[in-house]
C-alpha cells in the first residue's frame, strides 16, 4: 500500500493509472473517503467488496467527473434529474437512475438502477480526471471502511479500518479530512417525483427551492436498494444509546449548549449542526480507541441536515 499526503498532479496521474491497471484508490471526497476502483473491471470490483466485506448485492456509487458522463452511465433520465445534477453537482448528491449498458450487475447489485455522483473536493476532481484521460469512465467508491461500519473520515481511518487488507500496488491519498463528514443525499430520480432515500447535507428544502421539482412523500416506497439503507449501518464497537441515563464511564455526545453529565467522558461538543455531522464519525472512532462500551447522544432537533444526522444515529443505535 502506498500513501500520498498532499498529493502533486503527477501523484494523482500515477494513482490514476493505478485504477486502470485493476487496483484499489482510497481518496477524499467533501462527504467522506471512497474506496474507488475502476467501474468497469469486475475483478477490481469484487475486491472492493471482499475489502469491505460488503454483500454482493449491495450497490456501488460511481462517481463521475461532470454531468457529462450522465448518458454513459444511465437512461430514461426525468427531466428533474438534469436540474438536480445541474443544481447539485459537483457536491454531496447521488442520483439513482435507470442504467445503460455500462453499468453492469457486479456494480448495481444486479438491479437496473446505477447511482451516480460527481463530488466536489479537489483531489477526488483531479483524480476522476486524470482517470478518464487514461480512457476510464467511472470510479466506484463505497465509504473506505469495513461493511456497517463508521465511515472513514481522513486517511488515518481508512488504514486504521482496512489499511492491512489493501496490497502492496493500492494507493490512499491523503486529502485531509473531509469538510462535510456524512455521506450523500441519495435521491431516486426513477419515478415521476424525486424520493429521498437516505439524507444528507443536500436538504428536502434545499431540493423543493429548484424550480418546478416537487419531492415525493414518504408513502412513496422506493423498492431500490441503495448504500446506507440497511436498518444497522455507520456503527462504532461503543453500544449507541440515544440519551437514556447516562452511567459512569459512558461517552457523551451533545451540542455544547448540552451540559456534560456527571461522570461520564464528552467526545463532542459541537457549536453547530454542520460541526455536529463533520465530528460524529471523529467521535465515533475515539469511543473505541479508548475502549468506551457506551456512547450516550443527544440527537439534535430540527430538519435539514439535523434529519441526516439523526438518520445516522437510528441506525448506529440499532447495532447489538
Amino acid at each position: 500500500m502506498e500513501i500520498i499526503s498532499n498529493p502533486t498532479p503527477g501523484e494523482i496521474k500515477w494513482a490514476a493509472k493505478a485504477l486502470i491497471d485493476g487496483h484499489l484508490v482510497a481518496f477524499p471526497t467533501e462527504t467522506v473517503y471512497g474506496l474507488g476502483a475502476d467501474a468497469s473491471n469486475e475483478k477490481a470490483v469484487s475486491r472492493i467488496y471482499s475489502v469491505k466485506e460488503r454483500p454482493t448485492g449491495h450497490p456501488l456509487i460511481v462517481h463521475i467527473s461532470s454531468i457529462k458522463q450522465l448518458e454513459s452511465w444511465a437512461k430514461e433520465m426525468p427531466d428533474y434529474a438534469i436540474q438536480l445534477a445541474k443544481e447539485f453537482w459537483p457536491g454531496p448528491m447521488t442520483l439513482i437512475l435507470k442504467k445503460s449498458a455500462l453499468a453492469k450487475d457486479f456494480i448495481t447489485g444486479g438491479q437496473d438502477t446505477v447511482g451516480l455522483r460527481v463530488p466536489a473536493h479537489p483531489v477526488a476532481q483531479e483524480l476522476l480526471a486524470a482517470f478518464e484521460r487514461f480512457g476510464g469512465s467511472g470510479i466506484a467508491a463505497p465509504s473506505a471502511n469495513r461493511f456497517g461500519a463508521v465511515s472513514a473520515t481522513s486517511s488515518d481511518d481508512v488504514i486504521d479500518e482496512i489499511g492491512n487488507l489493501l496490497l502492496s500496488d493500492d494507493v490512499v491519498i491523503d486529502g485531509g479530512r473531509t469538510p462535510v463528514g456524512i455521506e450523500s443525499t441519495i435521491v431516486d430520480c426513477t419515478r415521476k417525483r424525486p424520493l429521498i432515500l437516505r439524507p444528507g447535507s443536500v436538504t428536502p428544502s434545499m431540493i423543493q427551492e429548484v424550480k418546478e421539482i416537487y419531492l415525493g412523500t414518504e408513502k412513496m416506497k422506493s423498492t431500490v436498494r441503495a448504500s446506507g439503507s440497511m436498518k444497522t449501518h455507520y456503527s462504532p464497537n461503543a453500544r449507541v444509546y440515544l440519551v437514556g441515563k447516562v452511567l459512569h464511564g459512558d461517552g457523551f455526545i451533545a451540542l455544547s449548549k448540552v451540559p456534560t453529565p456527571k461522570g461520564s467522558i464528552r467526545l463532542a461538543a459541537p457549536n453547530t449542526i454542520e460541526e455536529f455531522a463533520n465530528i460524529l464519525y471523529q467521535a465515533f472512532r475515539a469511543a473505541d480507541k479508548r475502549k468506551i462500551r457506551r456512547v450516550r447522544v443527544v440527537p439534535p432537533k430540527g430538519s435539514g441536515l439535523a434529519l441526516a444526522i439523526r438518520d445516522r444515529l437510528n441506525k448506529a443505535a440499532q447495532s447489538e
